[in-house]
C-alpha cells in the first residue's frame, strides 16, 4: 500500500469537534428523517444510501491511501510528518487533532481493558501537539492488533459516520444538493475539519455562498458546486500538505463536468496521477 500521498486530516481538535457540537446526537436513523431540499435530491439516492455511502468511501480512500480498499484501511497508522501525530484508520484519525482520542474513548467504553486503553492518559496529554509521549514504541503495533477486533472496526465506522459522514450529508440536503454534492462536503470536511479557521468547511461553504447559491436557495446546482470546489481549493493551497488538488481537479471536477449529480457508476478518476475505476 502507498501511503506517500496520503492527505492529512483536519487542523485542529476544535476545528474537528465544533460540527459535532452543533448537530448534537444525530444518529443514522435521524438522516430518514431530514427533509430534502428540492425536487432534485428527492429523486435520487443520497450519500447515505448504502451503494453511494460505498463509493464515497473508496473515493477518500483512493485519495487518503491510494487504494479503494477502505477497509483494509483499519490497520493503517504512521506519522505522516504533518504535525499532527500519529494519523491511523479509515479516516485519518489523529493523535495531535482530538479525534483519535475520542476513538479509543468510544472504544473502551464498548470494550474495557481493550490493547489500546492503556494509551488515553498518554493521547490526552498529546493532544493539540504532534508528541508521541506515552506512545513509542509499542501504540502502532497495539493498533495494529486492535484493528483485527470488528469492535474496534465499528467504533472506527462510527465515529467517521458521527463527525464527517452525518454531518457532511444534512449540510448537502439542506442546500438541496445531490450526491456528488454530498460527496464533495464529506471530503471537505474529512480534510478540513469544521471550525472557526478560514480553511474550515464552514468558512469554505461561506466563501462559495458569495459568488453562487445552492439549490435551497434557488441557484443552479452545478455552478454552486463549482464554486464550493473554488473555495476548497484555495483552503488547500493556505497548507503545503493540502496543496496537491489533484483529488478536486481530477476527481470531483471530472464528475461534475459530466453532469453525474447523483454519482451514478461507472466512475473514473484519477488522485495525484494514479488512475481509479469504479464499474
Amino acid at each position: 500500500m502507498v501511503h506517500a500521498h496520503r492527505e492529512p486530516a483536519a487542523h485542529a481538535r476544535l476545528s474537528r469537534r465544533t460540527v459535532v457540537a452543533a448537530l448534537g446526537a444525530v444518529a443514522s436513523g435521524t438522516l430518514l428523517g431530514v427533509s430534502r431540499a428540492g425536487t432534485a435530491s428527492a429523486a435520487a439516492p443520497g450519500l447515505d444510501d448504502p451503494a453511494k455511502k460505498e463509493i464515497a468511501m473508496q473515493l477518500v480512500s483512493s485519495a487518503e491511501n491510494s487504494s479503494l480498499d477502505w477497509k483494509a484501511q483499519y490497520k493503517y497508522i504512521e506519522d505522516i510528518g504533518d504535525g499532527r501525530g500519529y494519523t491511523a484508520g479509515i479516516i485519518g484519525f489523529c493523535s495531535g487533532t482530538g479525534d483519535m482520542l475520542d476513538l479509543v474513548q468510544l472504544y473502551t467504553d464498548r470494550a474495557p481493558g481493550n490493547v489500546l486503553a492503556k494509551y488515553l492518559p498518554a493521547l490526552r496529554r498529546v493532544d493539540g501537539s504532534d508528541s508521541h509521549d506515552g506512545l513509542d514504541p509499542d501504540f502502532p503495533k497495539d493498533w495494529r492488533k486492535a484493528a483485527q477486533d470488528s469492535a474496534f472496526q465499528q467504533a472506527q465506522n462510527d465515529e467517521r459516520d458521527r463527525v464527517y459522514f452525518h454531518p457532511a450529508v444534512i449540510q448537502g440536503r439542506t442546500d438541496g444538493l445531490r450526491a456528488l454534492g454530498q460527496f464533495t462536503y464529506y471530503d471537505a470536511l474529512v480534510m478540513h475539519g469544521d471550525g472557526d479557521d478560514p480553511t474550515s468547511f464552514r468558512n469554505i461553504r461561506k466563501r462559495a455562498l458569495r459568488t453562487a447559491k445552492p439549490p435551497a436557495q434557488g441557484g443552479n446546482e452545478t455552478t454552486y458546486l463549482n464554486a464550493f470546489l473554488d473555495a476548497r481549493v484555495w483552503a488547500m493551497k493556505q497548507e503545503e500538505a493540502h496543496s496537491d488538488t489533484s483529488r478536486v481537479d481530477t476527481a470531483q471536477r471530472v464528475f461534475l463536468r459530466k453532469g453525474n449529480l447523483d454519482l451514478n457508476t461507472p466512475l473514473d478518476w484519477k488522485v495525484y496521477g494514479d488512475s481509479y475505476h469504479i464499474g
